[in-house]
């Protein structure tokens, strides 16, 4: 057996040429380092080949390994596109469920409103709230009707001083050219003149009450009527949210029944705490809008009234002293129409 083993190392020390005849062995020196690399550090497993078959099979076995290195790396570009679809599906799963819940919430008010409407339908009410919130409609309407007077009177007079400009101015030149009449016509022209004088005063004041009656009732109302709309809203829902749990609690009480009560319940106690804020949010509101208002009105109307009297008493002097009181700047001289007027 051992004569059988040396005989085999033997044969497989000698190679055998083409033709059968035995020749040397070239030395292979890129062979012995990829030996000592392998038994330093290891494969290479980027540099190294998959061999299929076995030894000594053709080169049409060897797979290169960056063909593998390709596939991964598609592998993982297609794992990237699977990510960012998933991603994309996730976003539009979403939004759907967005749509659905207003879509639900919808039915639900519109529900409770038309049952209202016809008196099938229970609702929440504050009289107290409710009451003072007609009342601030009420008032809001009966300013704006003040507001509207208010330009038309400022319109009107405004029209009155440029014409009394211009007769003035009329007056004047024909002071120059009628010496008949010199002093007639230069008298009017001087009184014109002191009335269109005082009537820029009085346009300044009234223009102040416009700009603080505006403020207050288009900004400080609007302001507290559109929180008082949305509280109107959350007691629709809240409203529409209760019946719909109350609706569930009268029905059988198997187990899909009381999933539904329990998510019943919690959307209920959501809306019942939405709806309580919003009513602390306008009573709170209404009541500092009644002190801004009783103080605003009481400074605005004491203005147009000392305003008023003291311009058709003729009383410049008392009309300059209450546009300094109110502090109260003229449009400047020279100009043709109120600064108000061009923003109108």
């Amino acid at each position: 057996m051992t004569d059988s083993i040396m005989s085999k190392a033997a044969t497989m020390e000698i190679p055998i040429n083409s033709n059968g005849d035995t020749g040397t062995l070239p030395e292979d020196d890129s062979l012995e380092q990829d030996l000592q690399q392998v038994m330093v550090s290891g494969p290479n497993l980027n540099e190294t080949s998959i061999v299929s078959g076995g030894y000594g099979g053709t080169a049409e076995g060897i797979i290169p390994t960056s063909s593998i290195k390709g596939s991964n790396m598609h592998h993982s570009s297609s794992s990237s596109s699977m990510t960012a679809e998933e991603t994309t599906r996730g976003v539009a799963v979403e939004k759907l469920e967005t749509v659905r819940k207003w879509g639900l919430n919808t039915y639900k008010c519109t529900k409770q409103m038309i049952s209202e409407r016809f008196g099938r339908g229970s609702r929440t009410v504050d009289l107290e709230l409710e009451a003072q919130i007609e009342v601030l409609r009420d008032t809001k309407r009966k300013y704006e009707n003040v507001l509207r007077l208010a330009r038309a009177l400022t319109n009107h007079f405004y029209n009155m001083v440029q014409t009394q400009h211009a007769l003035g101015d009329t007056f004047a030149d024909l002071s120059q050219k009628s010496p008949e009449l010199r002093d007639e016509f230069g008298y009017n022209a001087e009184t014109q003149k002191l009335l269109c004088k005082n009537g820029e005063t009085l346009l300044g004041a009234i223009n102040f009450f416009v700009s603080s009656i505006n403020t207050l009732v288009n900004k400080t109302m609007e302001d507290t009527l559109m929180t008082i709309k949305l509280y109107e809203n959350a007691r629709l829902e809240f409203d529409a949210y209760r019946t719909d749990l109350e609706e569930l609690s009268m029905g059988p009480k198997d187990a899909v029944t009381m999933a539904r009560i329990d998510a019943a319940q919690q959307q209920y106690q959501v809306q019942k705490d939405k709806y309580e804020r919003l009513r602390s949010d306008v009573t709170i509101k209404l009541k500092f809008l009644e002190e801004n208002k009783v103080k605003v009105m009481h400074k605005q109307l004491l203005l147009f009234h000392n305003a008023i009297s003291a311009y058709f008493a003729g009383n410049q002097q008392q009309l300059e002293q209450t546009l300094k009181q109110f502090n109260i700047k003229l449009r400047p001289p020279g100009a043709d129409k109120p600064s108000w007027l061009e923003e109108q």
